[in-house]
């Protein structure tokens, strides 16, 4: 009979060989050098990362929680992944270099496993925006009573200009994002509900994603196709209502490659629109193109947001407006990801340099009850390149593709 107080609080397991990860081993020793720079430069000897993005940015494991706590540890010497035991040796395959398996035999074995690697450090840096406080408590407790030193903002800075291996994928995605819209146009009509259209598009992208990333794990790929009322939001959950004729209609594809993400947008009409939701949506459209046409390298994200504002403020339609004009692209999904530091709002300063890949997604709703309601929005991704700025979204936009059945 096994001693159940010899079970082990953490250990190894090389189960399997290593997996194809998504970039080179080369990509990894890049960015894990950079964040070592950062950590020589604020004199953090070691750095616990604990979300999605960073984990996977500076690893290659994407973490599934499921309400147990991840992490990554890095020093100038190592790379070591810290997973649940519910895992087994998935997160060693999946991490570019080592990895701790830790136990939930006894509670808090997981920050006995992060000590294990951490040693007597008195700074660790951590992602202050990731952390809890209840997290932070038991580090303090755990580890030795460190300073705890945040880092989040240099490792969002850090991601957000593309190296090429980032920028080939990203451009894999907006085709794949490309694909599942043709799949959406072609499934819509009257009486089809929300989620077979949605169904057909998500369908198409993890075919594709299959078929041109064989070596990849498949997650996360999702669709969001709204009609009538339900377009006012544009994260609105999908449903089961059935399409009218002279619907206002929002396409919204999400293909998810090793947490990589990308999205097409479009607004689209089920039969003729009327006057006012034309000019409305030639508005947006109007905006869209405004948009893309000021995103190059030197401007600022405030600068553009201020010029778009200044168009919809003319047209009579800036208390409409629902968000801001875009954002970045890299390790980001609906629930991980997001690259604050880069994005089209007026409270962003950010100088738009090559290596960055930004969306121009202007989006208009106009309440119930009022001429043209609906939420109307288009969604490109542009690279910013050493020779200009490459729109990498095909899929057509405005009533000249988007009316259907007319």
């Amino acid at each position: 009979m096994t001693n159940l107080s010899n079970r082990p609080e953490f250990f190894t397991c090389h189960n399997g060989d290593k997996a194809p990860l998504p970039f080179s081993k080369d990509e990894y020793a890049r960015r894990l050098t950079k964040l070592r720079a950062i950590m020589a430069t604020r004199d953090i000897p070691v750095v616990l990362l604990t979300s999605m993005q960073n984990i996977a940015y500076y690893s290659g494991f994407l973490y599934c929680s499921f309400g147990r706590p991840y992490g990554c540890v890095v020093t100038q010497d190592a790379c070591t992944t810290v997973s649940a035991n519910i895992d087994a040796g998935q997160p060693w395959r999946r991490s570019v270099e080592g990895n701790v398996i830790y136990t939930d035999w006894k509670r808090d074995n997981y920050w006995r496993a992060v000590a294990s690697l951490t040693g007597n450090a008195k700074r660790i840096g951590v992602e202050g925006d990731h952390m809890t406080l209840a997290a932070r408590e038991t580090a303090m407790r755990m580890l030795g009573d460190p300073e705890l030193i945040d880092i989040a903002s240099d490792t969002m800075k850090a991601r957000m200009v593309k190296s090429a291996e980032e920028i080939a994928l990203i451009k894999g995605g907006a085709r794949t994002a490309d694909i599942g819209g043709e799949a959406i146009h072609a499934a819509i009509r009257a009486g089809a509900t929300e989620i077979e259209i949605a169904m057909a598009g998500r369908d198409a992208m993890e075919a594709h994603i299959a078929s041109t990333y064989p070596e990849a794990e498949y997650r996360d790929t999702w669709v969001w196709f709204q009609s009538g009322l339900n377009t006012d939001g544009a994260h609105n959950p999908v449903t089961s209502r059935r399409l009218q004729k002279g619907d206002i209609l929002s396409l919204n594809t999400f293909p998810m490659i090793s947490g990589y993400y990308t999205a097409l947008e479009r607004t689209l009409f089920l039969g003729e629109p009327d006057a006012d939701s034309l000019r409305l949506w030639q508005a947006n459209v109007a905006a869209h193109e405004l948009g893309i046409s000021l995103i190059k390298e030197g401007a600022t994200c405030s600068g553009i947001t201020a010029e778009i504002n200044r168009f919809f403020a003319d047209e009579g339609l800036l208390q409409y407006r629902s968000f801001g004009y875009g954002h970045s692209f890299g390790i980001l999904s609906h629930y991980y990801g997001r690259e604050a530091g880069l994005e089209l709002r007026e409270d962003i300063d950010t100088v738009l340099e090559p290596g960055m890949v930004v969306s121009m997604e202007p989006m208009i709703w106009i309440p119930e009850g009022q001429p043209g309601a609906g939420g109307y929005r288009e969604h490109d991704i542009l690279v910013i390149g050493d020779n200009g700025v490459e729109d990498i979204t095909k899929f057509p936009y405005g009533p000249g593709h988007n009316i259907i059945g007319a």
